[in-house]
């Protein structure tokens, strides 16, 4: 008979979470080791990190911190080798890390080819260098989980265009990713939040106009939580979700349904 006991979804586990400093990052390492996985919480700001790292300790769990530039292939290749190190493969990584600057909406000619290279290197071919490199640890163990974040902008047309074509470029990224390796037990799947409050928006979120634009786009009446995320990212990264692979999960208030 199926065991519907709903303990700990992650138990003995180890995941990479990137941008683990930040509001879904933070929260999504947080729940991760609440549910029994040992965390490597990687960012850009270390001291971020360690904070993260310093409450997931206090509730009693498991976690290391990492500073890491995602564009970096050595800081990768340095990331790979402590979560090895420290806790023995490689199981669950999250590719959270995202760039968005930009405090308004931004249209084609205003885009900087600078801000362009930017926030694809760092949405896309970040993913793109961890994923390269997690896969070779996940083979070894028979199997693993990779969970790609996304972005609702990469499936509607909006001002942000330089972020949104980064984010679907992601996204077929992740399809690309479960198809090559679904045989060799790895899965691959993404989220996609709406607008979620969080560090990376609250510059556009301050701007009275803009946040009222964006409100409006929403069926439910307000902006999402980086709980909101995190929870949809540990059933894509748990075994409850062991029949999905390339799959999209959109979280995103309603955005897509209009």
């Amino acid at each position: 008979m199926t065991d519907f006991g709903f303990g700990p979804r992650l138990p003995g586990k180890v995941a990479i979470v990137t941008g683990a400093g930040g509001g879904i990052g933070g929260f999504t390492a947080r729940l991760f080791a609440a549910h029994g996985a040992k965390v490597v919480a990687t960012d850009i700001d270390l001291a971020a990190a360690e904070a993260t790292v310093a409450q997931i300790k206090a509730e009693g769990h498991v976690a290391v911190a990492v500073q890491h530039d995602v564009v970096s292939e050595t800081a990768w290749d340095h990331v790979i080798a402590v979560t090895v190190e420290q806790f023995g493969g490689v199981d669950i990584l999250v590719n959270n890390a995202g760039y968005h600057v930009r405090t308004h909406m931004v249209s084609l000619p205003d885009i900087t080819r600078a801000d362009w290279d930017q926030h694809l290197a760092i949405n896309l071919t970040g993913p793109f260098l961890g994923t390269q490199r997690a896969i070779p640890e996940m083979l070894k163990r028979g199997k693993g989980v990779i969970v790609n974040v996304c972005s609702v902008a990469a499936l509607v047309g909006g001002s942000f265009m330089h972020y949104s074509a980064a984010k679907a470029g992601l996204r077929s990224f992740t399809r690309n990713t479960a198809v090559a390796y679904g045989a060799q037990g790895i899965r691959a799947n993404a989220v996609f939040p709406g607008l979620i409050e969080t560090g990376l928006t609250r510059a556009p979120l301050a701007d009275p106009a803009t946040r009222a634009l964006l409100a409006a786009s929403n069926v439910i009446p307000h902006f999402g939580e980086p709980k909101d995320i995190a929870f949809g990212i540990l059933y894509l990264a748990s075994d409850e979700s062991s029949f999905a692979t390339g799959s999209d999960l959109i979280l995103d208030g309603g955005v897509t349904a209009k």
